[in-house]
């Protein structure tokens, strides 16, 4: 049996795996599913059709898939989808998506998200990510893998933080930041490339220098964008034990919607 406290209300309907535990005071709605060996601390409000992994740990006082701050949603049956192994510390607060992107916020595998950071609808959270205390994520946002988020950091409604990118304390940011930045401040400034993460996830001495490379040709040669994302195309061929990198970044230019951080 799943160790439910007494003072837990589980709405009928809802379906928890055997080996979930649910604190004191929890409140789970009827269309919540939650997979096996999560945690659900005291406290925590879990309702709207939200669907959460396995190994979770959900702190108390977290809220996770309500109706989204959105003065459009209506009650459409939306969803929210949290992977595996996510730390969601106290006060965290998770919205439902919207029938104006594709209906479902999501956050992938194994990311650290801490006290009171907000992840609005229609998000798209990747894996291994790091979320500080206080982030803030407007409506539509993407968060790629392995990014990091510095305390008290907003991003605004629609931008695509890329892979690998290293956001600092109280930033705010307005464009996309492309894969690999090392970003703060406000307004926001491109500061250089995040080599220690590219070191701690063991990316080889020639895969940063293909990346050093494009990070010259975006932000050191006085370059347009248009020139910029021309001369990185030619880059395999020079580096092409960085090809998927360049393939990132090429991907990731050509999918911006809200202009590049430069």
């Amino acid at each position: 049996m799943s160790t439910i406290h007494p003072t837990a209300i589980v709405a009928d309907g809802a379906s928890l795996d055997p080996t979930v535990t649910v604190g004191p005071y929890a409140v789970i709605g009827e269309h919540v599913v939650i997979g096996p060996g999560t945690t659900v601390g005291a406290h925590c409000v879990i309702e709207g059709r939200t669907t959460i992994g396995a190994d979770n740990r959900i702190f108390q006082f977290a809220s996770l898939g309500a109706a989204p701050q959105d003065k459009k949603y209506a009650g459409e049956p939306t969803r929210l989808v949290i992977g595996n192994r996510n730390t969601i510390r106290e006060f965290c607060t998770f919205n439902l998506g919207t029938t104006q992107d594709l209906g479902v916020t999501t956050i992938g595998d194994d990311n650290w998200i801490m006290a009171y950071a907000h992840i609005a609808h229609d998000c798209v959270v990747g894996n291994q990510t790091i979320l500080a205390n206080n982030a803030t994520l407007a409506g539509h946002v993407h968060v790629a893998d392995q990014a990091i988020i510095g305390g008290l950091t907003g991003i605004h409604q629609f931008v695509k933080v890329g892979a690998h990118v290293m956001a600092g304390f109280a930033s705010h940011i307005s464009q996309d930041v492309p894969p690999y930045m090392m970003v703060d401040g406000n307004p926001l400034a491109v500061r250089g490339l995040n080599l220690e993460g590219l070191r701690r996830r063991g990316f080889s001495s020639a895969r940063v220098a293909a990346i050093k490379q494009m990070h010259r040709l975006l932000y050191r040669q006085g370059l347009t964008l248009d020139a910029a994302r021309a001369a990185i195309a030619e880059l395999p061929f020079i580096h092409p034990e960085a090809a998927a990198d360049i393939a990132l970044m090429l991907a990731f230019l050509d999918g911006s919607t809200r202009g590049v951080a430069r």
